[in-house]
């Protein structure tokens, strides 16, 4: 598909998704209902009487808008790092849990929910400890002479399982009855307690990154082919492979945040993408985004709808994700190439 036609139809496919899922929930909405209460809240067109519009506005700017744009925050920034994890260590197999970050995160929520009583405190935990554990695979790799790549999944490989040890002392010294139940269910990832103030908070950082990986996505295509191969065109491959991770970790890590696990999201989607797209990292960088948008709007409607309890979105994207992910396994080489 050309370029000029593929951008523009993705994002009218996901403002189209996004516009169908305001529609869903346990009271249904019609289309009419949520444009006719926009236009009187915006331009004064029209009438709602004032429960039905205090009702409305709670549904739609409370608990609706938040919740599918925190879906397309989370989905396009899982995606965005792990094509550019995969293109950094030129490695199919590399997803956005490869430095550690996803681990780490998770033990500083686990942290957070049983040493603080404030949600912001346990947000922030989750946040730093998500950098924390980069630093620590960065610091081994740095540590040691030889292949920074492998050196680096190394340092990655330890920090993950440093801190998923750390998470299940937590675990185990938690109050069974309050405490290890929210852990549990955090680490299942959802997004029922996201709310305006920490959607801007963590949505204008993700939404910058993005935009400064998309600019590097060159660079990325270089890294891609070696770095002695990168060197030669003069690109200071530390520097760039160093920034890079510093944004892919603050993506990461601010969707832990948000939602708390999501997994399999950073590792099938630039697989799909690359499939449709190639592997040229210019246009495939902006095209994961927006299709790792799509995505996880999607299951979270699924989540929300297919029972009559909401499941957590993280074990829905392992479900969809695991056998989708051994179907296009053999053909994902082939976007390589």
């Amino acid at each position: 598909m050309k370029r000029n036609l593929l951008f523009p139809l993705l994002s009218l496919i996901l403002v189209l998704i996004a516009a169908f899922s305001m529609t869903l929930g346990k009271y249904p909405l019609a289309l009419s209902d949520i444009t006719g209460f926009f236009l009187f809240k915006i331009f004064g067109v029209g009438s709602i009487e004032p429960e039905r519009y205090s009702l409305l506005g709670n549904l739609l700017l409370d608990i609706r808008m938040p919740r599918i744009f925190a879906a397309i925050l989370i989905g396009a920034s899982l995606s965005v790092a792990g094509t550019s994890f995969q293109a950094m260590f030129v490695n199919p197999l590399v997803s956005p849990s490869l430095l550690g970050v996803l681990a780490g995160a998770s033990f500083g929520a686990a942290l957070g929910m049983v040493f603080f009583k404030s949600w912001i405190a346990v947000q922030i935990s989750t946040f730093l400890f998500g950098f924390i554990a980069v630093l620590i695979s960065v610091g081994i790799a740095r540590m040691h002479k030889g292949n920074t790549i492998l050196l680096l999944v190394l340092g990655g490989v330890i920090s993950g399982a440093l801190f998923t040890s750390l998470l299940s002392i937590i675990k185990y010294i938690a109050d069974p009855y309050n405490q290890l139940p929210a852990i549990v269910q955090w680490l299942m990832g959802g997004l029922s307690l996201v709310d305006r103030k920490i959607l801007l908070a963590a949505g204008i950082p993700q939404v910058v990154s993005i935009i400064l990986i998309t600019l590097f996505s060159g660079y990325l295509n270089a890294l891609s082919m070696g770095d002695e191969e990168a060197r030669a065109l003069g690109i200071p491959v530390e520097w760039v492979r160093m920034l890079l991770i510093f944004l892919a970790t603050l993506m990461s890590a601010l969707t832990v945040v948000l939602a708390g696990m999501i997994g399999w999201v950073g590792l099938i989607i630039p697989h799909i993408t690359r499939m449709l797209v190639g592997p040229n990292n210019k246009v495939l960088v902006p095209a994961s985004a927006l299709i790792g948008a799509i995505y996880l709007v999607v299951v979270d409607d699924v989540s929300r709808m297919l029972f009559n309890v909401e499941i957590p979105i993280g074990i829905t994207t392992s479900l969809i994700g695991i056998p989708f992910f051994a179907v296009i396994l053999k053909k994902a080489r082939h976007g390589w190439n």
